[in-house]
């Protein structure tokens, strides 16, 4: 593995941490009332874009970050149309 593809992995395992807290926060309270349902749906389509993008394009850490950053993304997006 190169140099290049390890600063990705390291910039995705960086990224998809950081926004881990706020689905362990959402999950556990169940309160969604501050968080923006378009922001929720924008950042949902915009990394299933990355991800597909990552795929053609068969780069690994692109296509780990936003896979994994795709699952959290859609599990805050679920809670917030459920409990708004």
């Amino acid at each position: 593995m190169d140099w290049l593809t390890i600063l990705g992995l390291l910039a995705a395992i960086c990224t998809t941490l950081a926004f881990l807290a706020q689905v362990i926060k959402t999950v556990r309270t169940k309160e969604t009332g501050d968080l923006s349902l378009l922001m929720y749906l924008i950042l949902t389509a915009g990394l299933a874009l990355w991800l597909t993008y990552g795929l053609i394009i068969e780069n690994v850490p692109i296509i780990g970050a936003n896979s994994v950053s795709l699952v959290l993304s859609l599990t805050v997006l679920l809670l917030k149309i459920k409990h708004g």
